[in-house]
């Protein structure tokens, strides 16, 4: 059974919901595949696949071609639902459009849940460079700067807790998987209102990223900047992006508590 940060108590499950649900994000993960493949990839009987498949179909969730299943549209619907819900959404996304277009890099959005980084929007700049971020895309905190931006402001036994459940792998040689590294980078975070990623997920990529908090200083976002390292040094890396990250958080953390 999957861990889940911020569930205290185990609850009954039902393991039929849970099949179909491993074999959506299977045919995600593999990018559409047939019942074989499905069966060998999740160490199910091929008639249980196909059973379960058979229903996602009926209702709308799954479609086929010819022999491969993959998912179908109808979870457009729900992810936009989802998205659209949180007020965050709305109020930044014309404040990161316009970031990216003045910068001429990405800028993201992202919230936590169940102790991941979840990336709610992307705004490309006329120089973006293309990565594999996307909206709904599911990161390890620790490694980014939209991560660290959210990590620093929250309460220090809800680390802990996001440490204990997700680990700290590395993905790059320039990750930090030391906790004690972790929380004096947290630490720095807070003293200066920022957090930069070094390449510590994606080599050749450094980003910088503000937090969102309420008056009270619940962190409930972070918005970054990510570039190649050729463009992402000196003042402009220093200075320039940091503060301009910043003052857009700023008008977002405003529109936020006024609108």
């Amino acid at each position: 059974m999957r861990n889940r940060v911020g569930m205290d108590t185990p609850n009954p499950t039902v393991q039929a919901t849970r099949t179909s649900l491993d074999i959506v994000e299977a045919l995600v993960r593999l990018d559409g595949a047939g019942v074989t493949e499905l069966s060998n990839e999740l160490d199910l009987p091929k008639s249980t696949v196909h059973n379960h498949l058979n229903t996602l179909r009926d209702v709308e969730y799954v479609v086929k071609h010819d022999e491969v299943y993959n998912v179908g549209l109808r979870f457009l619907k729900l992810g936009e639902y989802s998205r659209s819900r949180l007020k965050i959404y709305d109020i930044a996304k014309p404040e990161i459009d316009s970031l990216a277009e003045q910068t001429g890099e990405l800028v993201n959005l992202s919230v936590e849940e169940y102790g991941r980084g979840v990336y709610l929007y992307l705004a490309r700049g006329d120089d973006a460079v293309h990565l594999d971020t996307h909206a709904g895309m599911q990161v390890h905190l620790h490694c980014t700067a939209l991560g660290k931006a959210i990590l620093a402001y929250m309460p220090s036994e809800r680390v802990t807790e996001i440490l204990d459940t997700m680990g700290m792998p590395a993905r790059t040689e320039q990750t930090i998987t030391d906790r004690d590294a972790l929380r004096e980078e947290l630490d720095a975070v807070r003293e200066r209102g920022y957090a930069y990623d070094r390449q510590e997920r994606l080599d050749g990529l450094r980003c910088v990223a503000a937090p969102i908090t309420t008056p009270e200083q619940e962190v409930v976002g972070a918005i970054s900047l990510s570039g190649p390292t050729s463009r992402m040094q000196g003042e402009r890396f220093d200075t320039d992006i940091p503060d301009a990250l910043r003052d857009t958080a700023n008008v977002i953390e405003l529109n936020m508590t006024y609108s």
